[in-house]
């Protein structure tokens, strides 16, 4: 881990707010992520699974943890189970934790090599009603392979067929989004090193850099400070690559004139940032991109206005619609007559502003969440609008991201520079 020990405070509490939802005499069981073959004699860096993270902040494969508040053996109410280390393993692949210092993360007292896990597990299993199992129930994710926790919710099937089994994604889908102190704090990292980024890309970026030398200057700055590295493939797009919304090729050359869409952020400690920017390449905006600019900031800060506890996800992408509707009649892209007439199920305005304009934010970039619940103190929510005008080869997005409070709202990234006018002052400096 690049990041020191979190307080295991975190854990602690994530699992006793988790326990609190299970039903009498149940056992729950969670599985580290799988690691993915790269090439021929190599895999992925391992990502954990954020569930297990979340409630035991062990990041290492092959981990499994048990919780059973009513186990009738005290010792095996919550126990942990990670991979043995061995000379080779640490020639060959670095240190791994030991019991002690997976206790020491986790706050678990019982940990366990995972040989043991099947002596232990049938100890214990036949005592418990309900066995509640983790699947990724992300509605942004549709799996093609049986991934572990597929793979062993199969094999405990078989071995047990009369158990209750129950879906522990739910628990998680409704604790999850409302983020604790030390959460928030992890993220304000996160978002601080993603600011220190973009600081640097603003001293460096000219007409003939390469949208892959910008890309180089972030991952330096992100390393640098301690932060595992991107926190999902970041978007360099110059020009008219600001209309592909999920560019990554970022291999083309910066010109005179265009404008640069940034989408990237750091992760650190597994949680993540995410931001937008849109800066002129020369340094200095053209007064039709400017003019595009305000409104899509007009925008942001009309939209961050309605991001509050008790808000509708559906009835605030509604109204942000009527916003951007607005911007783009001022921009000359829309008639005022045609939007009277539009059909309300595909707005006339989604050919200029395709995305939704917020997404929840934590350990997972699009975090895990409900649709349909009211917003609540705690949430982290991006706010993200954007104009996307193809045949101008412009487009430009802007994106903070906003921890919801009591009475109102909080800008993680309030230190970023974001006015057009200040983006300037910086980069002709």
């Amino acid at each position: 881990m690049k990041y020191p020990i979190i307080n295991n405070q975190l854990f602690k509490l994530n699992r006793e707010n988790f326990k609190k939802r299970l039903s009498n005499g149940s056992i729950a069981i969670f599985q580290s992520n799988d690691e993915f073959p790269r090439s021929g004699d190599q895999s992925f860096t391992f990502k954990q699974n954020p569930d297990l993270f979340y409630l035991s902040g062990i990041d290492q494969e092959q981990s499994i943890l048990i919780l059973f508040p009513d186990c009738p053996n005290p010792q095996y109410k919550e126990v942990l189970f990670l991979r043995q280390t061995s000379e080779h393993i640490a020639v060959w692949e670095g240190h791994k934790l030991t019991i002690q210092e997976a206790k020491k993360v986790s706050g678990i007292e019982n940990i366990y090599w995972l040989d043991e896990f099947w002596n232990i597990l049938p100890s214990i299993i036949n005592y418990a009603e309900l066995i509640f199992l983790n699947t990724n129930e992300n509605d942004r994710y549709a799996h093609q392979v049986p991934y572990r926790d597929i793979r062993f919710i199969e094999k405990l099937k078989n071995l047990y067929p009369l158990h209750r089994y129950e879906r522990a994604a739910p628990i998680l889908r409704d604790l999850r989004p409302v983020k604790s102190d030390i959460e928030i704090e992890l993220t304000q990292k996160a978002c601080d090193i993603t600011r220190d980024a973009f600081n640097r890309i603003l001293k460096v970026i000219k007409p003939g850099i390469a949208e892959y030398e910008i890309e180089a200057e972030i991952i330096h700055e992100f390393i640098r400070q301690g932060a595992t590295g991107h926190a999902y493939n970041p978007i360099i797009a110059s020009g008219k690559n600001a209309n592909i919304l999920h560019y990554n090729d970022n291999n083309q050359i910066c010109k005179d004139g265009d404008v640069i869409l940034f989408d990237f952020g750091a992760e650190y400690a597994n949680y993540n940032a995410d931001l937008s920017r849109s800066v002129p390449v020369n340094g200095r905006f053209t007064k039709r991109q400017k003019d595009v600019y305000h409104s899509v900031l007009h925008i942001m800060k009309e939209a961050r206005k309605m991001l509050l506890p008790g808000t509708i996800w559906n009835e605030y992408h509604t109204e942000v619609g009527k916003v951007v509707e607005s911007e783009l009649i001022k921009l000359g892209l829309l008639d005022k007559h045609d939007i009277a007439k539009q059909d309300h199920k595909m707005p006339l305005y989604k050919k200029f502003f395709m995305h939704g304009t917020s997404h929840h934010l934590g350990l997972d970039v699009h975090d895990f969440a409900s649709r349909y619940k009211p917003f609540e103190e705690g949430n982290i929510l991006t706010c993200e609008p954007g104009i996307y005008i193809q045949n101008e080869g412009l487009g430009i997005r802007l994106e903070n991201d906003i921890l919801l409070t009591r009475d109102g709202n909080i800008d993680l990234m309030a230190n970023i520079p974001i006015e057009a006018e200040e983006i300037e002052e910086i980069m002709n400096a």
